[in-house]
């Protein structure tokens, strides 16, 4: 299949991984019932992002992939918030270009690392031991607003009055 188009979520291509990308989704409010919930926008060559102060800054380029919510525990204690939203790169793909380098690592399971920048603390990635894959927090991005997220994990144990609509369901690859 073609991967170099530069659009995300929707068919015929599919990366790597299976999820299906053509095209990003973006709404810039909740749709009406019945309506479209979202519009399509060209994704970017090369995706920019970086902690709060600027200390931890990165380059992503490709598809991204797996865009979704987590409301597990560790997730949600760490955000301060109901769900954190991630989206994947392939670690060979991402760059870190800021002052500090890289993210500082936190290990909120034996095999999940969770990386922040050193100085104003911003989460910024998770990643799993012997994944390709690194996620990346949505809002890290400069463009983050761009993503709709497709899936929620542990959505049984997100807030009860969390109300999420999520992008169309991903498409795996048969």
């Amino acid at each position: 299949m073609d991967l170099s188009a530069r659009s995300c979520l929707a068919a015929p291509n599919v990366s790597a991984s299976g999820w299906v990308c053509d095209r990003l989704r973006r709404s810039s409010r909740p749709p009406a019932r019945g309506a479209s919930v979202t519009e399509s926008i060209p994704v970017p060559d090369l995706w920019t992002g970086g902690c709060q102060c600027g200390d931890t800054t990165y380059e992503a380029s490709g598809i991204p992939d797996d865009p979704h919510l987590c409301s597990c525990e560790h997730c949600t204690r760490l955000s301060g918030a109901p769900a954190m939203a991630w989206v994947g790169f392939h670690k060979d793909a991402l760059k870190w270009t800021g002052p500090a380098g890289g993210p500082t690592y936190f290990s909120t399971w034996p095999t999940l690392h969770r990386g922040s920048c050193q100085r104003c603390r911003t989460q910024l990635t998770s990643v799993a031991d012997g994944s390709d894959v690194i996620m990346v927090t949505f809002f890290s991005l400069t463009r983050g607003a761009e993503l709709v997220p497709v899936g929620h994990s542990f959505r049984d144990e997100a807030a009860s009055w969390m109300s999420i609509t999520l992008g169309p369901d991903p498409q795996r690859r048969t």
